[in-house]
């Protein structure tokens, strides 16, 4: 006789790292298990700084692992505090530390046929995309099941000129911001 598992609910898989693209896909795969009656996983997936291997050969490897996993954990809660604050998200689901290179990890637990992968497709410059893997890009080509990958905030490009301009000292050029202010008003 075989024996069958039960029959669960759908699942919305997002990747959340606490960068402002991953509080869009957070809130957007909420958007989403809403509108489906499917369970919202969230998930921060990453690995031990330098890796498994060397976390299992330091001597201190255990007091490192459970520091890496106590920062992951409030980065999470963190994560989900600025999307739904504190009343939380009001779905059903789990929110998971997942140990791991993160496109991977993310394709692994979002191992059902009616799961929804969300990642954040952000926009990255040439310098990024040849130095560090994109996860939304492994997840689109690995997942075996639906990927949604949401992009940027428009506001995005804004903030990373911002904030270019503050590190190098520059002055910030604020007329444009002026004239939508001037604009959006109405006259009294």
């Amino acid at each position: 006789m075989s024996e069958s598992r039960p029959c669960s609910a759908a699942r919305v898989v997002v990747g959340v790292s606490g960068s402002l693209g991953s509080l869009t896909a957070l809130t957007r795969a909420a958007e989403e298990a809403r509108g489906r009656g499917a369970e919202l996983w969230p998930v921060l997936a990453s690995e031990p700084p330098g890796g498994d291997l060397a976390a299992r050969r330091s001597p201190a490897a255990s007091v490192m692992v459970e520091e890496w996993e106590r920062l992951a954990r409030e980065r999470l809660v963190t994560a989900l505090g600025e999307v739904f604050g504190g009343a939380g998200s009001g779905l059903r689901g789990r929110a998971l530390i997942a140990r791991g290179a993160p496109g991977h990890a993310l394709v692994a637990l979002a191992d059902r046929d009616d799961d929804i992968l969300v990642v954040g497709a952000g926009r990255r410059d040439l310098l990024h995309r040849t130095l560090l893997p994109s996860v939304g890009r492994y997840c689109l080509t690995h997942a075996g099941c639906p990927v949604l990958a949401i992009p940027p905030s428009p506001l995005q490009a804004d903030l990373t000129s911002l904030h270019r301009r503050n590190t190098w000292g520059l002055r910030l050029n604020t007329t444009h911001l002026q004239r939508e202010l001037h604009t959006a008003r109405p006259e009294a």
